[in-house]
């Protein structure tokens, strides 16, 4: 089954930078597309950055100009430079992944979405 492990979180101070990185195991296929959301305490999930295996990137617009998405070319890894850090960035970060496969010509499309367990970044001022 695939994995996603996340790495690089941790406490900054307020107009510091942070570099998250994701690693995704168990798989042979690659992902059509990877990327971060974040959940504060008692606030819903939201999409943070995504990068689709053509490299095109989208930004939530409290991030842009801030923070910044990258991939490996086997779209393994997945990475997030977080710039500028504000109080209100501090909350739980998740990989994602999305897999688009067709296993055979006469199989039907399969979708798959895939979650990391989060890794906390706290951002004081």
């Amino acid at each position: 089954q695939v994995q996603l492990v996340e790495s690089g979180g941790g406490l900054v101070q307020s107009g510091g930078s942070l570099r998250l990185s994701c690693t995704a195991s168990g798989s042979r296929f690659g992902f059509t597309s990877m990327g971060w959301y974040r959940q504060a305490p008692e606030k819903e999930r939201e999409m943070v950055a995504l990068i689709t295996s053509e490299g095109v990137t989208n930004f939530a617009d409290s991030v842009k100009g801030r923070f910044t998405i990258s991939s490996d070319n086997a779209r393994s890894t997945v990475s997030l430079q977080m710039n500028h850090l504000k109080p209100e960035d501090t909350a739980v970060y998740i990989c994602y992944a999305f897999r688009r496969i067709r296993p055979a010509i006469e199989s039907p499309i399969h979708e798959y979405d895939y979650w990391g367990q989060g890794t906390q970044v706290t951002v004081f001022s």
